[in-house]
């Protein structure tokens, strides 16, 4: 009769243990557990010890609370320019609330790929190709906005939605090769038109600085040719004075000076004329003598008797004598 009370009791206590072990659940951090009671959802554990009642709640669904990665698989889109292009991407979403996670949608993942899909042709089916290869950060922005509008009621929150590749067809690709091609030899091209345009400028800019320096210096050899004729034409207007006066005097010797200096000189010129070949002296030779012999009397006059001259009617010596 003991035995079979020991029995009972020690049944009794092992029933107990597992009713306590069973309404004590451990949830690991990152997930969050909803709890059913007779099939309706009831509550949710959070991270730590939860318990519930053993025998009536049981544990729904084990969401994962973490940011997790969603993977766009490739597909194709035709552009408003009618391109068509291959397009994969990748989202990034969190679970905010895991009752909604859990009863709102059938299955989680699926509907956000197809909804991510689905707007990624919407919003890339709306703009040019050009507009499609250089907007890309746009194109996040706009799907990021739509995407996390849909999956809202969801209890999920998408973080980031990102375009990886987009990949036009082979004959387009080798078409904005040829393109891209033309573009740069265009901006050569137009560079090269714009140094020689500049090279020409420049150049014209010296050639007239050069005419500018050349015209100054012609202006400042005529001032100086001026200057020098107007001192020139002083200094013959004064000895014109000096010989009048010499005239009015009386003193003959000085007007024979003046004639024989512009003698002289009349013949220097014409010895020194490049194409003169034959210079023919003046006939009347005494009349040179004359004039130089008066030049021999002015300078006489100016500068007084020379003593070792001898003078008129005086008898040379002896030794003199031929």
């Amino acid at each position: 009769m003991i035995s079979e009370f020991s029995v009972f009791v020690v049944a009794v206590v092992i029933l107990v243990l597992f009713t306590l072990l069973a309404g004590v659940k451990a949830v690991p951090q990152g997930f969050a557990w909803t709890v059913e009671r007779f099939g309706k959802y009831s509550h949710t554990l959070t991270p730590g010890l939860g318990l519930i009642v053993p025998f009536i709640d049981r544990i729904g669904q084990k969401v994962n609370m973490m940011e997790q990665v969603l993977d766009v698989p490739n597909q194709e889109v035709i552009t408003k320019d009618n391109a068509t292009v291959t397009v994969d991407g990748v989202a990034f979403y969190t679970a905010l609330d895991a009752a909604k996670a859990s009863y709102e949608v059938m299955d989680l993942r699926q509907a956000l790929l197809t909804v991510t899909m689905t707007n990624i042709r919407t919003v890339m089916g709306s703009m040019d190709l050009d507009a499609l290869l250089s907007h890309r950060d746009e194109i996040n922005d706009k799907l990021l906005k739509v995407v996390d509008a849909a999956a809202a009621p969801w209890g999920i929150k998408v973080n980031r939605i990102e375009i990886k590749d987009i990949v036009p067809p082979r004959d387009l690709v080798e078409s904005m090769g040829r393109q891209m091609k033309a573009e740069r030899e265009k901006r050569a091209l137009v560079l090269e038109a714009e140094g020689q345009r500049q090279a020409q400028i420049l150049k014209a800019e010296g050639l007239k600085a050069a005419q500018i320096l050349e015209a100054e210096g012609r202006r400042e050899a005529a001032f100086r040719d001026a200057e020098a004729r107007e001192r020139s034409a002083e200094a013959e207007a004064a000895a014109t004075d000096a010989v009048s006066a010499a005239i009015a005097r009386g003193d003959l010797s000085a007007i024979n000076y003046f004639i024989a200096q512009k003698y002289v000189a009349a013949l220097e010129k014409l010895a020194s004329a490049p194409n003169q070949k034959v210079l023919m002296m003046p006939v009347e030779a005494a009349s040179l003598i004359g004039t130089l012999g008066g030049i021999a009397e002015l300078t006489k006059s100016a500068l007084g008797p020379d003593p070792a001259a001898p003078r008129r009617g005086s008898v040379p010596a002896s030794g003199d004598r031929t």
